[in-house]
């Protein structure tokens, strides 16, 4: 076989990478707020949630493309165990992290309405260490880490997420303003 497969998987475990942050960044923009009141919340909900379908099925691609991959010889064990591939164990134990994270908040995200809004928000919050799980897997496990513009996009991209973590763990240690209740009209006066 060629290295057609190998192609494929770098490439889409860059998309999947870039789309992943995409969502992680569109949903911290629609919990911190920061858009403009102009934009409707519920397409921004729309973008956020077919970003990250499209991060799954990016990486589901990027996953296929390892197992038909003759070059390196991933089996289905070294993509589903940490640590079992010899080839960079600890660089591609952190992608099949990313892989199950990932999978748990899609998964969950599909459940919501049938899930407690605890569960849902808790594992919703892996996002940030899906984030953080995937980078340094793709950092690490990725040939082509040594291109100059993919370090600086991912430095601007992890520079936008760790300012909008920021504002996000702000905005939610500060206690949002409770609205006056309206005056209820006393009895006998117009």
């Amino acid at each position: 076989m060629s290295q057609f497969p190998w192609y494929v998987a770098r490439s889409a475990g860059l998309v999947a990478w870039a789309l992943l942050a995409a969502s992680v960044l569109w949903g911290l923009a629609l919990s911190t707020k920061i858009l403009s009141p102009k934009v409707r919340p519920n397409w921004i909900l729309d973008l956020h949630r077919w970003l990250g379908g499209l991060a799954l099925t990016f990486t589901g691609l990027h996953v296929g493309a390892l197992l038909l991959d003759t070059y390196v010889h991933f089996g289905l064990v070294s993509v589903l165990v940490p640590f079992a591939t010899s080839w960079h164990p600890t660089a591609v134990a952190w992608g099949v992290v990313s892989l199950y994270l990932l999978a748990a908040v899609e998964i969950t995200s599909l459940l919501k309405p049938r899930l407690p809004k605890a569960v849902w928000r808790k594992t919703h919050f892996l996002s940030f260490v899906l984030f953080v799980t995937s980078t340094v897997h793709g950092l690490s496990a990725g040939t082509d880490t040594g291109a100059t513009m993919l370090r600086i996009g991912v430095l601007m991209t992890a520079s936008l997420f760790a300012g909008l973590t920021a504002a996000r763990l702000v905005e939610a240690a500060v206690p949002s303003p409770k609205p006056n209740p309206r005056p209820r009209p006393t009895p006998g006066r117009s």
